[in-house]
């Protein structure tokens, strides 16, 4: 994540991805969250599955494809079970509740991280040293994420919204 030419490779095909996006512009979902997706599932797929964080972007988008093709049939057993079952609600709270209960009486340090290992894709039942490793690994893909988004972004807030904009970006990004 540190090298000129991963950020380079990770620029050019966030470009190409964004490009996609905008090609596809499903109404289903809105514009950022589309935008947010194509960045995260291409820097999973720059870090080649090397990684917890990696391979769990990117599994999720597998399970989010398969979801959708039977989401119809699922929608309406959801709905049938819903009108069937009643009472559901009280039990879902008792276990919510219980499950605080236990994770307000451990120490403040393991809940930091268990909120840490919530917060790192793939890292919520791992041990805390694999959890602070892929912690650094993630946080620097975001950084690297954050510089190639402000880099694209940064040409199109100052000359507007232009087709030079996305080739200066990239030639911008040389010089990061």
């Amino acid at each position: 994540w540190k090298s000129d030419a991963q950020q380079q490779i990770y620029s050019s095909k966030l470009l190409h991805a964004l490009q996609q996006v905008r090609l596809s512009g499903g109404a289903q979902t809105s514009a950022p969250k589309r935008v947010h997706d194509a960045a995260y599932r291409v820097l999973a797929a720059t870090a080649k599955g090397r990684s917890r964080w990696s391979r769990a972007i990117l599994t999720s988008r597998l399970k989010l494809k398969f979801m959708k093709k039977n989401n119809t049939a699922k929608r309406h057993r959801r709905v049938m079970t819903s009108i069937t079952a009643g009472s559901c609600r009280a039990q879902k709270k008792s276990k919510v509740s219980v499950l605080r209960l236990k994770s307000k009486c451990l120490p403040a340090f393991q809940r930091k991280a268990r909120v840490l290992g919530r917060l790192v894709p793939g890292c919520r039942k791992q041990p805390l040293p694999v959890v602070l490793e892929e912690a650094t690994d993630y946080i620097a893909a975001l950084k690297m994420l954050v510089r190639t988004m402000s880099a694209l972004a940064e040409p199109r807030s100052v000359s507007g919204s232009s087709s030079t904009g996305s080739t200066m970006a990239l030639g911008g990004l040389n010089q990061l």
